[in-house]
């Protein structure tokens, strides 16, 4: 009776989840949600302060987790990070690819070259090398999901901000062809698209935070992702508030 309970509130006992920028905001949300779940959450990003305190409030409440810096931009730390997670673990089955920052200084012809590159290799070319480094191990078990944060910045226009709406556009794109490579493995591939979200990513000028969508609001659109049946998936979620921020 006890264990039937458990294995309900706990459907993701015994697996382990990788979540970058997982330091605050929406990253942090979504690696209290799994641990919530029973998930192992291993959480990554570039500091390793803001990681740790997350982490231990995980601990605190009861779910297990541990902390890994990890650039998602430098292939070898990622690679690094990987081989730690199967060292520790022996396995990944959730992959929530969520660093990303933003870029909403003025328009296009106006960018550095070097801004340029930051937003793209850090929201685009980080989803591939951590799908690179860690989607080997779901193949392998023939079971598992990848989860990208994407934005509604992927699916409209957005001026001033050309930058990170092209890396978001990218990354849908990527998602989709991502989830018909892999679902032969039986790999689920999914892109959450959030509209305005109340964390320190976006530009919050001119509108009422209150009304924005909170990083737990994104959190449980991943939980619903990881623990549907499994003769399905949902490849794409848009995420929006409910009144106009």
């Amino acid at each position: 009776m006890n264990t039937s309970s458990n294995q309900r509130t706990q459907p993701l006992a015994g697996e382990v989840s990788v979540i970058t920028g997982a330091g605050r905001g929406i990253g942090a949300a979504i690696a209290g949600a799994l641990a919530n779940l029973g998930a192992t959450a291993v959480l990554c990003g570039r500091t390793r302060g803001p990681l740790e305190s997350a982490a231990h409030t995980i601990v605190q409440a009861g779910g297990k987790a541990e902390a890994i810096a990890c650039d998602v931009r430098d292939l070898k730390a990622v690679e690094a990070a990987a081989k730690r997670v199967e060292s520790s673990f022996g396995r990944v089955d959730i992959l929530v690819n969520n660093a990303g920052i933003g870029g909403f200084g003025g328009p296009l012809h106006q960018l550095a070259p070097d801004s340029w590159d930051k937003i793209l290799n850090t929201n685009l070319r980080g989803v591939f090398y951590m799908t690179r480094a860690f989607a080997p191990m779901m193949i392998r078990a023939c079971s598992g999901h990848i989860i990208n944060i994407s934005s509604l910045a992927g699916k409209n226009a957005l001026p001033n901000g050309a930058a990170y709406a092209a890396s978001k556009w990218g990354l849908n794109g990527l998602s989709y062809s991502m989830a018909e490579e892999l679902r032969g493995h039986n790999i689920r591939v999914a892109v959450i698209c959030p509209g305005s979200t109340n964390t320190d990513l976006s530009p919050h000028v001119g509108k009422d935070q209150a009304k924005m969508l909170q990083p737990n609001d994104v959190a449980h659109a991943v939980a619903m992702l990881v623990t549907q049946a499994p003769q399905s998936f949902v490849s794409e979620i848009l995420l929006r508030p409910t009144q106009k921020p």
